[in-house]
């Protein structure tokens, strides 16, 4: 299980790291043509959204790494549960508002994936608080 672990904490960080990066160092009219959730949101949340993702993706892999305040790996994964849900939000609220076909499956596939990755931290959380711990 130590290494299921692992596996999806190398996962997720990967997976938010490329998020947060994108979210940091895009302008808004750019992360637009693939996120288009950040059309209504002012640019400083969206590059404060992907500081949280960017520092999370860190604190699931390198505090077991270095052996250096392990706590932060699930506190990282209970993060990215609280993103994820806000995610899944965000998209079934753009969902309603959502008119042409191609827009709801996106908007559908965003919080399919949202809940997904939700799932995957809630995993890290559970097991690295609890019978896995550092």
């Amino acid at each position: 299980m130590n290494l299921v672990l692992w596996i999806i904490q190398i996962l997720l960080a990967a997976v938010f790291a490329g998020a947060g990066l994108a979210k940091l160092t895009q302008p808004k009219d750019k992360l637009r043509e693939l996120m288009r959730w950040v059309d209504p949101v002012p640019p400083t949340q969206v590059k404060a959204l992907g500081a949280v993702e960017l520092l999370a993706a860190v604190g699931l892999v390198l505090p077991p790494l270095t052996g250096v305040a392990t706590v932060l790996t699930p506190l990282a994964a209970v993060g990215l549960v609280v993103v994820m849900v806000g995610g899944i939000r965000v998209h079934l609220r753009d969902l309603k508002k959502q008119d042409t076909r191609e827009g709801r499956r996106t908007e559908i596939q965003g919080a399919i994936t949202c809940a997904v990755l939700l799932v995957l931290a809630a995993v890290v959380a559970w097991g690295r608080f609890g019978p896995y711990s550092f």
